[in-house]
């Protein structure tokens, strides 16, 4: 790997614990993947995948979509979601984004997909929410929010393919009156 991420994230450079400069080799301590080590005090760096938390809002038969203000895929239509902070849960992740992407307040359900996405180094997690009303609004990263019925679904102008998958697998549980649970390998 020496140092490159095949995901697009940049590498550690500087070690998090005193500054210098980290080296990308095998740790010795019986490690079988290329890390950055800090020479200087030893601490070794893990690169791990970013959690993406959002929640499937809906309202009657009709999904809460936004549409984004932000780069990657600007002007493109996607679920509430985004990256997980440190200090929250998954759940607490997922709310929060919502209410800041779309201004909806909901009433959370199960954890409804998980989607690992290994190219990019992501893992996105969705759950189950009902639109407590039809109050909402968009926030700063986001240009328009609508309700869409399945077949108003602008299917090719979504912005990730974690958001198709995940539609897709929840109006056919919908057609088929099942509430499950769904883990996909993006590859």
């Amino acid at each position: 790997m020496t140092g490159v991420h095949a995901f697009g994230r940049s590498p550690t450079r500087h070690c998090k614990a005193c500054g210098a400069v980290v080296q990308w080799r095998v740790p010795d301590d019986g490690d079988t993947h290329e890390r950055a080590v800090c020479p200087s005090c030893h601490t070794i760096h893990y690169d791990n995948p970013l959690n993406v938390v959002g929640t499937i809002p809906v309202w009657e038969d009709k999904v809460l979509l936004c549409l984004r203000n932000i780069e990657p895929r600007f002007g493109k239509w996607t679920l509430p979601a985004g990256f997980m902070e440190l200090g929250e849960t998954l759940a607490q992740g997922a709310e929060r984004e919502t209410q800041e992407e779309a201004g909806a307040e909901i009433e959370l359900g199960p954890l409804y997909s998980v989607l690992n996405v290994v190219r990019v180094g992501q893992v996105h997690f969705f759950y189950q929410a009902r639109l407590k009303s039809l109050s909402f609004a968009p926030g700063h990263e986001t240009q328009q929010v609508r309700l869409f019925a399945e077949h108003e679904i602008p299917w090719d102008e979504l912005a990730f393919r974690t958001v198709r998958e995940t539609l897709q697998r929840h109006f056919a549980d919908q057609a088929k009156g099942f509430k499950g649970f769904h883990t996909v390998d993006l590859v």
